[in-house]
């Protein structure tokens, strides 16, 4: 609440503008280099460190692990996930990007089924659609606030009900206030 004559600060996510954002990954190098903003080297680890995750939640290629039918990957960029990892755990992946070129080479590839070029806010599941994993990542600060509730809810509506996953692997502010990046148009929070 703001003192009488104040003006209240809206919140860092107000500040979210698709538009500005498409414009930032427009102009990125369709690459691990652009998707990881000059910090490719991070990607095995982050790769490796995703698929012991679901191995602990039992979903992987090894002995002993169970696959999946289909999965989605959100604000899948070049699709990075789906290729390092995705595709040995499910029949079938779909993408969610807003930006065409980044998905250009997916379009084709073995595994991968429909390419929604949309944002996430935007992205409404095909009626009768399952998913046995979505996987989030890196992305989601794009959304406001609202945006993201309404994201996670049509997610969880066509997740598996019984042993479906809906992962948000994404950074936080440490400092307990989200923050507003004016080079993406993004928030961390």
């Amino acid at each position: 609440m703001s003192a009488p004559g104040q003006t209240a600060t809206p919140p860092p996510d107000a500040k979210i503008s698709a538009a500005d954002g498409r414009s930032y990954w427009q102009g990125v190098d369709a690459d691990v280099n652009g998707m990881l903003g000059g910090f490719p080297y991070i990607s095995k680890v982050d790769l490796q460190g995703s698929r012991n995750f679901l191995a602990k939640m039992g979903i992987g290629s090894k002995s002993g692990l169970r696959t999946v039918s289909r999965a989605l990957e959100g604000g899948a960029g070049i699709g990075r996930i789906t290729e390092g990892f995705l595709l040995d755990v499910a029949e079938q992946v779909d993408i969610v990007e807003p930006i065409a070129k980044f998905t250009a080479a997916l379009q084709e590839k073995p595994g991968v089924g429909s390419v929604f070029n949309i944002g996430l806010e935007e992205w409404k599941p095909l009626e009768g659609t399952v998913y046995d994993l979505v996987w989030n990542q890196w992305c989601l600060g794009h959304l406001t606030d609202d945006q993201l509730v309404d994201y996670l809810r049509r997610c969880k509506a066509v997740v598996a009900p019984n042993d479906g996953v809906i992962v948000v692997k994404e950074n936080l502010s440490t400092g307990g206030v989200d923050l507003f990046d004016d080079v993406d148009s993004s928030v961390t929070r």
